[in-house]
C-alpha cells in the first residue's frame, strides 16, 4: 500500500472560483460566523450565571451551545481565510485533523440531541420522578458519554482513510476536508470503505433521528391526558427541539446515507449543517422559550447598570 506522504497537501476549490462571489462570501460568513460564537456564547453564559435556568434542559442546551461554537469553528474559520486566498491549500495532517475534529464534535452534537429528547421524555411522561432520574450527576455523565461517543465516531471515521494511499490528483472539489470528497482522491478501490462509511456515518445519523422522531411521538401521544396549558407547554418546548432536530440531521441523512458518489449540491447542503444550524440554534431556543428570553432581559439590565455606574 503506497504511503499517504506522497501527497503532503491537498487543494480545495471553494464554493467559487469567481473571485467577485468569494468576497461577497467573504464578508457573508464572516458576519455568520461571529454571529455563530456570539449567539451560543451568550447561551452558554445565561445559563451560567441565571438561577433559573439551572434544570437539566438548559444544561444540555448549554453544552449543546458550547458544541456548535467547536463545531463551527472546525471549518467556518478556514473557509473565511480561503475566499480571500489565492492558494487553498491544506497538509495531510491539516486534513486529517479537521475531518476528525469535524466528525468528533457533529457526533456529539447528534449524542446530545437524542439525550435531549431523553430528558423532555422523561419530563413530560414521568413528572413525579423526574428530578431524582434526571439528577446532575446523571447528566454529567449522560454528557460525558455524548462526548465518548463522538470520539469513537469519529475515531473510525479518522481510521478507515488514513491508511488509504494517496497517490494524486490532490485536489478537493469541497471547502473543506470530509470523508467523501477526499475519498474520491484515493488511488485504490474505495468500495468497501465507501460502505463501512456509510454505515458509521449514514446509519447512525439514521438511527439517531428514528430514535428522536420517536422518542417526540410518545410524547404526543401522551399529552393527550394533560391539560390544554400543559400541552401548550410542552409542545412549545419539543417544537424547538424538532425543528433543530429536522435542520440537523436531514442534511446528515442526505450527505452520508449514500454511497461514495458526491453531488454539487453537496457543498450548498454541507454550509446549512455546518453554518446555519449553528446559526438557528441559539435563535430557535431563546425565541420560543419565554425562560430564556427572561434571563437575557436580566442579563442585559444588569450589564446596563453596570455601564451605568
Amino acid at each position: 500500500m503506497a504511503n499517504i506522504h506522497n501527497v503532503t497537501e491537498f487543494f480545495f476549490l471553494g464554493l467559487s472560483s469567481n473571485q467577485e462571489v468569494q468576497r461577497v462570501c467573504f464578508v457573508i460568513f464572516l458576519f455568520l460566523y461571529m454571529a455563530i460564537v456570539f449567539g451560543n456564547l451568550l447561551m452558554v453564559v445565561i445559563v451560567a450565571v441565571s438561577r433559573n435556568l439551572g434544570s437539566p434542559m438548559y444544561f444540555f442546551l448549554s453544552s449543546l451551545s458550547f458544541v456548535e461554537i467547536c463545531y463551527s469553528s472546525t471549518t467556518a474559520p478556514k473557509l473565511i481565510v480561503d475566499l480571500l486566498a489565492e492558494k487553498k491549500s491544506i497538509s495531510v495532517w491539516g486534513c486529517m485533523a479537521q475531518l476528525f475534529f469535524m466528525h468528533f464534535f457533529g457526533g456529539i452534537e447528534m449524542f446530545l440531541l437524542t439525550m435531549m429528547a431523553y430528558d423532555r421524555y422523561v419530563a413530560i411522561c414521568k413528572p413525579l420522578h423526574y428530578t431524582s432520574i434526571m439528577n446532575r450527576q446523571v447528566c454529567t455523565v449522560l454528557v460525558g458519554m455524548a462526548w465518548m461517543g463522538g470520539f469513537v465516531h469519529s475515531l473510525a471515521q479518522v481510521l478507515l482513510i488514513f491508511r488509504l494511499p494517496f497517490c494524486g490528483p490532490n485536489i478537493i472539489d469541497h471547502y473543506f476536508c470530509d470523508v467523501l470528497p477526499v475519498l474520491k482522491l484515493v488511488c485504490s478501490d474505495t468500495f468497501l470503505i465507501g460502505l463501512l462509511i456509510v454505515v458509521n456515518g449514514g446509519t447512525l445519523s439514521v438511527i439517531s433521528f428514528v430514535v428522536l422522531l420517536s422518542s417526540y411521538a410518545v410524547i404526543l401521544f401522551h399529552l393527550r391526558t394533560q391539560s390544554a396549558e400543559g400541552r401548550r407547554k410542552a409542545l412549545s418546548t419539543c417544537g424547538s427541539h424538532v425543528t433543530v432536530v429536522v435542520i440537523f440531521f436531514a442534511p446528515c441523512v442526505f450527505i452520508y446515507l449514500r454511497p461514495t458518489a458526491t453531488l454539487p449540491i453537496d457543498k450548498m447542503v454541507t454550509v446549512f449543517y455546518t453554518v446555519i444550524t449553528p446559526l438557528l440554534n441559539p435563535i430557535i431556543y431563546s425565541l420560543r422559550n419565554a425562560e430564556v428570553k427572561k434571563a437575557i432581559k436580566i442579563l442585559w439590565t444588569r450589564a446596563t447598570k453596570v455601564d451605568k455606574k
